[in-house]
C-alpha cells in the first residue's frame, strides 16, 4: 500500500480477513485472549512474540486506526486514548517528570488550561504561557527544564495560526519537543510532523469522528516516543474501547470528504458574515481579513470548518443568537455533520478569568460556529433569520 495517496489508504488499511472472509472488518469485542499453551502465553508476556494479551493493551480494532492514523499523519507509530483530553494528559503524563517545565500558547482549549494551571502543578509540572504568534516569547520562555512546548493550530476557538515551521526551527535549536494539537485541521488539511513537529495529538471525537457519536483521542510520532507513551497507557489504563475504535476507523473512510465540504462550506459563510452589519468582525484562516491568512495557506490546504466572529451588542447579544437558531444544534462538541453553534465565555472557556480570556481573543460576545454538512442555504439562512 505503499503507493497509495491517503484518500484511498483511509479506506483499504484494515486488518486482515479471517476465515470468514468478512469484507467489513468485524467487531473484537473481547477483554481478553486466549492461548495455546504456556509456554505461547509466557512469550507473549515477555515481548518475545507479537500476540495480544488483553484489550488494555491491543486489541485488533484499535491496532487497525492507529494504522491508518499513523499512515495519513505521516507518522511511525500511533497510539489510541478513551477521550482527546485524555491523550493530552497521557503525552505529558508519559514524558515529563517532576521538575519539567511546558512552554505553552496561551490560545488552548479550556480544558488542556486546567490541565496546566491546577493538575500537572501537583506533581511539579510548570507551564509558562507565551502569546499564539509570539516567537521570540516561545524562545525566551523555555528554559533547561523545558521538555515540551505545546500549540493548537488553528486554536480554540480563537482560530490563531501558529507557523509550525518556524516554531519548530526554535523546538530544535533548544532541544525540546513540539507538541501540536492537530484537531482543528486533521490530517486532510496539514500535517504538522512534515513541518518539523515531534508529536501530533487529537480529540477523535470531532472531526475524525465526524458524527458526533463516540469520544476517542489520539497522539502519532515516531516509535521511539509512542513506545514511551505506550509504556504509560497500558498501565494506567486510559484505553480506547474495540468498538469506539471500529467507529473510527470506519469514520476515516470518508474524512476527507467530509473536510473538504466542512471547509468550502465555512468559508462562504464566513465571507457572507463579513457583510452583515451585526457582526463587529469575522475570523477564518482564509478570509483576507486574518492576520496570519499567509501561514495558514502555506500550510493547511483548507481554512477548517470552524468559523468564530462577534455580534455587536456583547454578551447578551451572544446569547440572544444562539437562543434563535433554529437549524443549529447548542452544544459544546465540535466537527460533526451538523452545524453546531457555541458560546464559549459562558460554556468551553468559561472556567477562565475574564481577563484571561481576554488575553486569548475570547470576547463575551464571541460566538464559535461548526459548519456542518447541510445544505449550505439552510445554514445561511438560519443565521441571518437569527441576526436580524
Amino acid at each position: 500500500m505503499n503507493n497509495y495517496r491517503n484518500e484511498t489508504l483511509a479506506i483499504r488499511i484494515q486488518n486482515e480477513r479471517s476465515q470468514e472472509a468478512e469484507h467489513s472488518v468485524p467487531l473484537y469485542l473481547t477483554s481478553s485472549y486466549v492461548f495455546d499453551d504456556a509456554e505461547q502465553m509466557r512469550a507473549a508476556f515477555s515481548d518475545e512474540i507479537e500476540a495480544n494479551i488483553y484489550s488494555r493493551y491491543s486489541n485488533p480494532n484499535v491496532d487497525e486506526l492507529l494504522e491508518k492514523v499513523a499512515r495519513l499523519e505521516s507518522g511511525e507509530a500511533a497510539w489510541a486514548t478513551a477521550t482527546g483530553m485524555a491523550a493530552v494528559f497521557t503525552t505529558f503524563a508519559a514524558l515529563l517528570q517532576s521538575g519539567d517545565h511546558i512552554v505553552s500558547s496561551k490560545s488552548v482549549f479550556g480544558s488542556t488550561h486546567q490541565l496546566f494551571v491546577n493538575i500537572l502543578p501537583k506533581w511539579g509540572i510548570t507551564t509558562t504561557y507565551v502569546d499564539a504568534i509570539d516567537y521570540d516569547g516561545y524562545e525566551q520562555a523555555i528554559k533547561p527544564e523545558t521538555k515540551i512546548v505545546y500549540i493548537e493550530t488553528p486554536s480554540n476557538p480563537g482560530l490563531d495560526i501558529i507557523d509550525i515551521k518556524k516554531l519548530a526551527v526554535i523546538c530544535k535549536a533548544k532541544n525540546v519537543l513540539l507538541v501540536v494539537d492537530n484537531c482543528f485541521a486533521t490530517p486532510v488539511l496539514q500535517q504538522p510532523l512534515k513541518l518539523g513537529a515531534d508529536i501530533i495529538i487529537h480529540s477523535a471525537t470531532k472531526y475524525m469522528d465526524g458524527q458526533g457519536r463516540v469520544l476517542g483521542g489520539l497522539i502519532v510520532s515516531t516509535k521511539e516516543i509512542i513506545a514511551k507513551i505506550q509504556g504509560f497507557a497500558r498501565h494506567s489504563g486510559p484505553a480506547l474501547s474495540p468498538f469506539n475504535a471500529w467507529i473510527l476507523s470506519k469514520s476515516l473512510e470518508t474524512l476527507h470528504l467530509r473536510m473538504e465540504k466542512h471547509c468550502s462550506q465555512a468559508f462562504e459563510i464566513a465571507k457572507r458574515l463579513e457583510g452583515n452589519k451585526q457582526v463587529s468582525w469575522v475570523k477564518y484562516p482564509f478570509l483576507d481579513s486574518h492576520p496570519q491568512q499567509h501561514i495558514a495557506q502555506d500550510q493547511m490546504k483548507y481554512g477548517g470548518g470552524i468559523v468564530t466572529f462577534q455580534i455587536k451588542g456583547g454578551l447578551e447579544a451572544g446569547r440572544k443568537f444562539l437562543d434563535q437558531l433554529n437549524l443549529f444544534s447548542l452544544t459544546p462538541n465540535l466537527g460533526d455533520s451538523r452545524s453546531i453553534a457555541t458560546h464559549p465565555a459562558s460554556t468551553t472557556h468559561s472556567k477562565l478569568k475574564p481577563e484571561e480570556r481576554e488575553a486569548v481573543g475570547i470576547s463575551d460576545g464571541l460566538v464559535r460556529l461548526s459548519i456542518g454538512l447541510e445544505h449550505l442555504e439552510d445554514i445561511w439562512e438560519d443565521i441571518e433569520q437569527a441576526l436580524q
